[in-house]
């Protein structure tokens, strides 16, 4: 039989377990699920014959290296920082691995050698990224196939609530890792082109320039412009385009609220504050307020950042809890971003029968002819419930169906990729089609940048 590693059966591995399940017959595939929690494993496994539920530390080198060299191919859904030593075990024992998480350096330094001995390291092979590069370039090597010149990329995900679930004020909930909900945007400024300009937006603006999205039947939405857009100029071989510019979408609103914890300073993870765990939430937000004998938490809040006790973003915080005194954040020397995401979780966690819902939306525009066009592609998928979520099987599906196609020689060409080659992308968003991830498309006339949707 044919051995997949599967290393971590968190959140995002529903789907991508399934399938394998799914094919292990046909395929005459055996799988290990390996995971810190074997209760995880083991639900994950639940019983199917082909498959073994293995408990697993990473940072075991003799039991990583020894499970790593008996599989054919391995598929790591670990945290992103933990993927280079497994990776490095895979060049060592000559095995392909599959991540759907950024290329780091470390990742990037093993292309020769996976080069050298004909591995395929596949990348950024989720949603986002992941399903965005795919549906991406197939729409610009159309494009480009038919002599066109491209002159405007946008692309925008988000991660979000589906209507019938969106309960509460913030219309969000958290669909995949929550530290890189309340971290996003921290690193450096959000960097993009638009009409031939550099943009350059600091962390402490980003979340009041953003810009407004209408996709028919599913609302109005907003983005704030993710950190580099500029790097996939050159990855989407777009180096002289006008416009390239990437986002997160959010729920309107949202953006505007949200800016209220990085302007206190509760998004920060730099250092860590002392006697955190015997603090209340109460006393979590008036670290970050002027000291007043006499004022109330709430009013010097309100009065710091201009909050009308009218307005709807004074309720936001309020139905957040955070001025509770009998809650205790419960978290040893935690950062200030660590308590706000245990502050969140308690109101911002799928419940057991939420569904949630991935919106993906991308603008071309490009010139044919003497005549500029453009063209929008949308996509919008729902998930099931607290465990088969949008988020699981649009991370899943795509991550479990590469290493198929490379564990039967259909992906091959060697190296530390991204999909983004026809070899990849087009059998992968054929067959993701099978299940219902299936974008729309539409001509509509040539905007270019439009600065009306910009808020900011």
């Amino acid at each position: 039989m044919r051995k997949i590693l599967v290393i971590g059966a968190g959140k995002s591995s529903s789907y991508l377990i399934d399938y394998f399940k799914e094919k292990a017959s046909s395929e005459n595939l055996h799988v290990t699920i390996a995971d810190v929690s074997l209760k995880n494993a083991k639900a994950k496994v639940n019983g199917h014959e082909n498959c073994k539920a293995l408990e697993f530390d990473v940072f075991n080198e003799q039991q990583r290296k020894a499970e790593i060299e008996q599989s054919d191919i391995v598929v790591s859904m670990l945290p992103a920082r933990f993927h280079i030593e497994v990776a490095k075990d895979c060049v060592e024992f000559g095995k392909h691995m599959v991540t759907a998480s950024y290329i780091s350096q470390e990742m990037k330094a093993l292309d020769k050698p996976a080069k050298e001995k004909g591995l395929v390291f596949m990348n950024e092979i989720g949603v986002d990224p992941g399903i965005d590069h795919m549906s991406a370039m197939q729409v610009i090597d159309r494009i480009r196939d038919n002599g066109a010149k491209i002159l405007l990329f946008e692309s925008f995900t988000g991660g979000l609530v589906a209507p019938e679930s969106d309960n509460n004020l913030w219309n969000y909930k958290f669909t995949w890792n929550p530290r890189n909900v309340v971290v996003a945007g921290q690193g450096g400024a959000a960097k993009f082109i638009q009409e031939g300009t550099y943009k350059y937006i600091p962390y402490h603006k980003l979340f009041r320039r953003t810009e407004f999205l209408t996709l028919n039947g599913d609302g109005k939405f907003e983005a704030y412009a993710n950190r580099d857009s500029l790097k996939y100029r050159s990855v989407y071989g777009l180096d002289d385009i006008p416009t390239m510019y990437r986002g997160t979408i959010r729920k309107v609103g949202f953006s505007r609220a949200w800016n209220i914890f990085v302007q206190l300073g509760m998004t920060d993870d730099t250092y860590t504050i002392e006697n955190s765990e015997n603090m209340s939430y109460r006393d979590f937000t008036n670290l970050f307020l002027a000291y007043s004998p006499n004022d109330s938490v709430e009013l010097k809040l309100r009065s710091y950042l201009k909050i009308d006790q009218d307005d709807v973003m004074w309720d936001k915080l309020v139905e957040l809890d955070i001025f509770n005194p009998d809650k205790k954040v419960g978290l040893k020397n935690a950062t200030p971003a660590q308590i706000l995401q245990k502050i969140l979780s308690d109101s911002w966690t799928l419940a057991e029968d939420d569904k949630d819902m991935i919106v993906m939306h991308h603008k071309f525009g490009y010139e044919i002819q003497g005549e500029k066009r453009q063209i929008e592609s949308s996509l919008v998928v729902k998930g099931e419930n607290q465990t088969y979520t949008a988020m699981a099987k649009t991370v899943g599906l795509p991550v479990a169906i590469a290493t198929l196609k490379i564990l039967n020689g259909e992906i091959s060409s060697p190296g530390v990729q991204l999909p983004i080659s026809k070899e990849v992308y087009v059998p992968i968003l054929k067959e993701l089609e099978e299940y219902g991830i299936i974008f729309s498309e539409k001509k509509v006339p040539y905007l270019g940048y439009n600065p009306e949707n910009v808020i900011g």
